[in-house]
Formats: C-alpha cells, structure tokens, sequence
C-alpha cells in the first residue's frame, strides 16, 4: 500500500514523514502505541506524509476535531487514501458533502431513529446470550471469530432483513474496504457487494417491508423517490458500514476488560455503571480514521494545503491527547463524558447514523458478558495480534477463563 510520493512545493521539508496508515511499525502488538508515536514533541501538528501516494495527516486532537466537523472546506468525496476507492464506491450519504448530503442523510436517520434501536434490544440480547451460554463452558476462546464477529454482523444483517448465515462470505468484504490487502481491487470489492444487494434494493424499492433499508427508502429525497442508482449506493453504504466497526470496538473493549480485571470487578460489583462504562471504553479505544479532499486552500499550523490535497484524520490522536482529555490514557468510568464529546463516532454532519446502535450493542455485550462468563484474562501462550487500515482491529484475541 506504501507508495511513495515526491514531495509537492507546498509541502515544507521539515513537515515529512514516512508514517504508512496500513502499517505503521509495531501496529501488530498495539495500534494505539503505533498512532502515538506521531504524538511526539518533533512530530509537527500537520504533517506529509511520502506514504500511499502522498497525504497530509492531523496529529493534534484540536485540529483533527475541527478538520472532522469543517464541511465546508473538507469534503468526504475522496473516502480514502486508497487509490480509487472513493470514485468507484461513491457511497450515499457518507462520500456527499452539503447540501446534497442533507436530504439522503435525514433519510438515513429516520431509519436509524431511537425506537428502533430501542425495538432491537431484545434480539441483540438473546443472540448474546445464545452465543455466550455456547462459549462459556469452553473455558477460554478466540474471541474475534467466536464473538465479535457474529453478534454485531448477525444483529446488522437481521436488521435489513438478510440471511443471517451470509455473514461468512460478508464479512471479509467490510475488512478488504477499511484494510486492504491487495486480493481484490476496489472495482471487484465495489462489484462484490453490488451482486450481493442487487436483488434486495429491487425488492424494498418494489415492495416495501419493514427493515432498515425499506423504512430508509420510504422516504422521499425532496419530494420524489429514490432512483434505482441512489438506492444502491446507500444499501452498499451502510452493508460496508455494518461490517466491520462494532466487531473492531468489540474487541478492543474485551481485550482491556482482560487486561485489567480490576475494571472487570467494578462493573461486576456495579452494573449500573455499565453504560457510562461503555462510553468511556469507547472513547479510549477509538479506531476509525476518515480522510479528506481539501475543497479550497486552507492555511493551518503555520503551512498552507492546498485545494485537491488528502487529509487523514486519526479519531485515536483526538481521544489520546493530552490537550483534549485529562488523563487520555487512563479509563475512568466516572468520567461521563457524552459520546459527542470524542471522535469515536466521528463529528459533524458525518458523525456516524449507527452510533446509537453500537452504543447498545456494547452495553448490551459487558451487561451479558460479565453476569456469565468468570473473570478472564489474556491467553499468554497466543499474543494478540492487530491490523492498521481505515478501522484498525485485532485479528487475533485470544481468552482464557476458569
């Protein structure tokens, strides 16, 4: 993925770096440690990096939180630093910038509106616990392919009504678009996900029902219906969408609670806490990065970047900083933060429609995780082993219990 770019003349020599996004050094033992590195005092605030073909990065938490929420002059078009990738996907509403974005996502929201998410709960808590009461007596687990690989995906795929068993073939997909390993190219995964939805878009445009995309659908683009093209780049939005983030915060929440069983404790002894506990695990452990298209020259830390240049904004050098949170790197579960606070969920007109849901999902997992399964810990005979990209993940966590 690291192709290297000649530094363009507005790029002062003093602002590069070699810092590949997919696969910054020590990412496989620690993602987190890998971004921090770019915290460091000779690290400037905005940097260029000669990586992926060139790009600026944000590595303060004040100007990523601003750059995130600056639609007016950075635009969601170009979706990645992967080459190609935003002009093949062109996805709805996530790559418009306003005002055409408004309308799609509003559309969007009232599909994702509370009472929904609120009409979910019981099946997110009966695929837990059916998945839970399988594993616990196993004493111990790999818990990315065992867990966090179905209850998120399995819950998504129910909720626009889709064969629950197509996860297998799915998955993979979410995981080529925010890491990349160069099987497919971005037509072919593009293409993929098409085939896969195509006759499910004609369905809910025909003959509407009651899931997510139907109720989306439903709802007019001012004043008129949806057309066929719209409705595809939206379905291929939000399938991308639901199949990889939830499973990525899964793991990370995990893998602390493992870590410290102090913390494991806390929320055993007191499960109330567990939603504000959720919310602060959320914003320690953030792993999505979006990049943007600059849409006219902008003048920040003392250099200037130009219209048609790409920034990428790490959400883990927001919620790490010093600057932007006391104590970053400490969870506390009495910080009560709101989510809107962090990055983790994104900000501004593109702050993430399923927040609310992933927000459920993970108090629904440390409400049923913890009440069944004892105190577990890291398996020191199997490391646990991440991937960088879009969404950094672990692929591999493994957990033992007594």
């Amino acid at each position: 993925m690291a192709t290297a770019a000649v530094r363009p003349d507005n790029v002062p020599a003093d602002r590069i770096i070699h810092f590949d996004i997919f696969a910054p050094p020590g990412i496989e033992d620690d993602y987190f440690a890998a971004w921090q590195t770019l915290q460091a005092p000779d690290v400037p605030a905005l940097a260029w990096t000669t990586a992926n073909g060139g790009h600026w990065i944000a590595t303060r938490g004040d100007l990523i939180r601003e750059m995130w929420g600056d639609a007016e002059n950075f635009s969601n078009e170009a979706l990645a630093v992967t080459p190609g990738l935003g002009e093949v996907m062109e996805f709805i509403p996530l790559q418009q910038d306003p005002p055409e974005h408004k309308p799609f996502r509003n559309a969007v929201m009232r599909g994702f509106a509370n009472a929904h998410i609120v009409a979910l709960t019981p099946l997110v808590r009966d695929v837990t616990q059916q998945l839970i009461a399988d594993l616990k007596e196993q004493e111990g687990c790999e818990f990315m392919q065992s867990f966090a690989e179905i209850v998120p995906i399995h819950v998504f795929l129910t909720l626009i009504d889709v064969p629950t068993e197509d996860r297998a073939k799915l998955r993979p997909l979410g995981a080529q678009l925010t890491r990349p390993d160069g099987s497919m190219t971005v037509e072919q995964l593009r293409d993929a996900a098409d085939e896969y939805l195509r006759p499910y878009v004609e369905a809910r445009l025909a003959n509407p029902g009651e899931d997510l995309f139907s109720r989306i659908l439903s709802v007019p683009i001012e004043g008129r219906p949806w057309t066929f093209e719209e409705a595809q780049r939206m379905c291929r939005n939000l399938l991308f969408g639901g199949l990889d983030t939830v499973v990525a915060m899964f793991g990370n929440i995990a893998a602390h609670l493992a870590r410290f069983p102090e913390d494991q404790q806390a929320l055993r002894d007191n499960p109330d806490f567990i939603p504000q506990a959720a919310d602060e695990l959320m914003r320690r452990y953030p792993t999505v990065s979006v990049t943007r298209n600059l849409l006219a020259d902008v003048e920040a830390d003392g250099v200037t970047m130009r219209k048609g240049d790409l920034i990428y904004l790490p959400s883990v050098l927001h919620n790490l900083d010093p600057e932007s949170f006391d104590n970053p790197e400490v969870v506390d579960f009495e910080r009560k933060l709101p989510p809107i606070r962090h990055t983790t969920m994104g900000n501004g007109p593109h702050r993430c429609v399923g927040a609310g849901l992933a927000r459920m999902e993970a108090i629904i997992f440390l409400e049923e995780w913890l009440s069944a399964v004892p105190e577990f810990r890291l398996d020191p005979d199997k490391p646990a082993k991440m991937r960088g990209g879009n969404v950094g993940a672990f692929t591999e966590l493994h957990l033992l219990w007594s």
